[in-house]
């Protein structure tokens, strides 16, 4: 039977319909992911409909805070053609056999499930017309159904879709290629604001968290591991620790050699960190003995890594060709040289911890040889095949239980935690044994976004058009092969739309393990591209927005074969809107001195974002972000703009806090930031008056939002430091300049 038209129906207990859709893989959504492999990927819709005509959609994907528990279901419930006040928000369970892929990440859930959701919607509301219309014998075409009834107007007969789901569920079921769906005029629920449906329990501080889990006689573990990535226990005083107060286990586990490795179909794995586990009544009696723990680390390999010493090694490669030739068109060296003005400069951002608000954690239970685990992770399913091959068990024998997480941004995509909660509950069988990290365990056993070095060349002719750009990118990695979530596309802009452009990298061995931070590369490429560009903007004498949207006014030419989907007028687009917003042409002439504005713009996970940063710089460089607008083209759907609203508003915050105080500085083979006082959170006298937003509408599908808003407020407020004082910025955090909040 084909995936793309089979519809599963099922009655349920008590009356009611059951459905399930799935679908091709979506290669073109996960190609932005970076992944490299293409997985089968099948979302799926569940739909209750109860006799009492309340309707319970369950939700896919994970909640870490995004809000997709609220807006996939929304989906579905406009198109089912039911009052959002008739519907209940449930979570789905771990079933990617029956369920697809249940992810968290890449703002994903959106253009993944944009079609199908759409569909099963519309599936189940032709079935319940259907069961209405053979109920009273008229055709189904003269009915009509709104708020979770079905109407026939020429009889003045109705009835609710709970009077109709048994009948309903016995029909043939819909051809998902031919179901009618809504015209967007016609929507009633997409495109409506809606609140969370816990946040109220999450104010009161009602138990929803990982964090949270409290099961009948439960332990509590903490895991000791080298603060050396990689490094294993060479001896500990482990016997002595058992004698300690409320502890009852406490043992060396031997770890695997490398901290991650990649499992086929595109299942980011784990190999389990060596460490020392203690296992005892509280996690204060835990946290209390493993102060006392005295453990003698064979620090391997990594010890020998450092900031410093990757930066030396980038400044020795610099003055090198690069070593790989990712991208060349035309003679960027010999425009250069022809180039009425050149600017060259060094870029650099460092490497960075996700820092979320919860710190790792996972309960798990180990009984008759089958695992039974809650924990907030954002891939549950590779979690559960690192869990399996770690234990060597079947994936059937592991059962994962979605909990709320408590902020992702990427680190929960890697489940190094639930691999370690997994080896110590099968080492004490029948107890289930919740461990959860401390602020500081967080912080220094990260998977962390790459550093990176960007040393650049730009060219201008005598007319201001820029025709040279040259680029040599600096990354962890070895060999042709870059550290996960270290590379960055060949063919990103700014190429195709300069006629001479060269870029190539070079690669430094590091230990230190690298993963997907929010808005994974763009997140550092952004400031380099769009900080380089305002260089190029200036020496060419032209205002930053108008060189922008030059730029983009040119015919873009990608050398033969490469494509990326990046659509110039999309982009110019929002370049546009967000400078008339802000008055740019008017305000960023009549500010006072020590203030400016600054520009950058992003296409990333199918969005497209354009920032203008107003900012004011005082004698001491105390820096106040007064205003921030944002421009937005996320397709032709905004599915739930209150929650749009706090994505993009929350971004903008989240890229301010990194621009200003957070790296994360590697010494001896270690993380040397450990806690929020070294890793600093904008704090909400900081945070700007005002961050005003706006959306295109366009003829797109919807797209994802949750990570493509925060890259560009980086070189925004950089570029506006310049407008402000003329000092150019090429390196973060701002700290390192001596900056600090006002």
């Amino acid at each position: 039977m084909n995936r793309r038209s089979f519809l599963r129906v099922t009655a349920l207990a008590g009356g009611g319909m059951l459905l399930a859709v799935y679908v091709e893989p979506v290669s073109d959504v996960l190609a932005q992911r970076g992944s490299g492999v293409t997985p089968g990927y099948k979302p799926f819709a569940f739909i209750r409909i109860g006799a009492d005509g309340l309707v319970t959609i369950l939700s896919k994907n994970p909640e870490v805070g995004q809000g997709v528990q609220m807006h996939l279901p929304m989906i579905v419930a406009d198109e089912l053609d039911v009052d959002w006040k008739d519907v209940r928000i449930g979570q789905a369970p771990l079933d990617e056999t029956s369920f697809g892929i249940q992810r968290t990440g890449g703002s994903t859930a959106t253009p993944i499930n944009w079609d199908p959701l759409r569909q099963v919607g519309a599936a189940a509301r032709q079935m319940l017309v259907a069961a209405a219309a053979e109920t009273w014998g008229v055709p189904a075409a003269e009915l009509t159904t709104a708020s979770g009834r079905v109407h026939h107007a020429a009889t003045n007969r109705s009835a609710g879709y709970g009077e109709l789901a048994a009948k309903a569920a016995a029909l043939p079921t819909p051809d998902l290629a031919t179901v009618k769906l809504k015209a967007p005029s016609e929507y009633t629920v997409i495109g409506t604001p809606v609140k969370g449906n816990d946040v109220p329990s999450i104010v009161r501080g009602k138990p929803l968290y990982g964090i949270d889990m409290d099961l009948p006689g439960m332990l509590h573990a903490v895991y000791e591991k080298c603060p050396v990535f990689g490094g294993k226990v060479a001896s500990s005083n482990v016997d002595e620790i058992r004698g300690l107060p409320g502890v009852r286990h406490a043992f060396v586990v031997e770890g695997g050699p490398d901290l991650t490795r990649t499992y086929p179909a595109c299942c980011i794995g784990i190999s389990l960190h060596g460490g020392v586990a203690i296992v005892a009544d509280t996690w204060w009696h835990a946290q209390a003995a493993r102060q006392k723990l005295r453990v003698t680390w064979n620090e391997g390999p990594t010890a020998n890594d450092s900031s410093a010493g990757f930066a030396r090694r980038a400044e020795e490669l610099s003055a090198q060709p690069p070593a790989l030739t990712l991208y060349a068109d035309g003679d960027a060296a010999g425009a250069l040289r022809g180039a009425a003005k050149t600017v060259e400069a060094t870029y650099f951002y460092p490497f960075l911890a996700h820092a979320p608000l919860e710190p790792q954690n996972c309960t798990a239970h180990y009984k008759d040889g089958k695992l039974e685990m809650w924990t907030g992770t954002q891939t549950p399913g590779e979690g559960r095949l690192v869990v399996a091959s770690l234990l060597g068990m079947q994936p059937t024998d592991v059962t994962v239980h979605f909990t709320r997480g408590g902020g992702g941004f990427g680190r929960r995509i890697l489940n190094d935690y639930m691999a370690e909660a997994a080896w110590i509950a099968k080492q004490i069988p029948g107890v289930p044994v919740k461990l959860l990290w401390s602020r500081e365990d967080d912080m220094r056993h990260d998977f962390y976004r790459p550093a990176g070095y960007h040393f650049l060349k730009g060219g201008v002719d005598a007319a201001g058009s820029l025709i040279a750009w040259q680029h040599h990118f600096v990354s962890p990695g070895e060999g042709e092969r870059f550290a996960p979530n270290a590379a960055m596309p060949a063919a990103g802009f700014p190429a195709g739309f300069v006629p001479n452009y060269g870029f190539g990298a070079s690669l430094v061995p590091l230990g230190v393990p690298t993963g997907p931070l929010r808005a994974p590369g763009t997140n550092g490429t952004t400031f380099i591209y769009q900080g380089f560009l305002d260089e190029m903007a200036y020496a060419a004498g032209k205002d930053p927005v108008a060189f922008r949207l030059a730029l983009l006014s040119t015919t873009r030419k990608l050398v033969d074969g490469v494509r990326d989907g990046f659509n110039a007028a999309r982009a110019k687009a929002v370049v546009e809107l967000v400078a008339e917003k802000c008055t740019w042409a008017a305000r960023s002439r009549q500010l006072p001195k020590g203030t400016g504005m600054g520009v950058a713009f992003l296409w990333a996970h199918g969005g497209y974002f354009a920032e203008v940063a107003e900012v004011s710089v005082d004698g001491s460089n105390r820096v106040k972000v007064n205003k921030v607008w944002v421009a937005a083209d996320i397709g032709s759907q905004v599915i739930n703009p209150l929650n749009a609203l706090h994505q993009v508003q929350g971004s903008v915050i989240d890229g301010l806090s990194s621009v200003m105080a957070q790296e994360t500085t590697i010494d001896r083979g270690r993380a040397v930031e450990s806690n929020f006082n070294q890793h600093q959170l904008l704090r909400m006298p900081q945070a700007p008056r005002d961050i005003e937003v706006h959306f295109i509408k366009t003829a797109n599908a919807p797209t994802g939002l949750g990570e493509p808003a925060l890259p560009p407020v980086l070189p925004a407020v950089v570029n506006a430091i310049y407008a402000a004082t003329g000092k150019r910025i090429r390196s973060l955090p701002l700290a390192r300049h001596g900056y600090r909040w006002a």
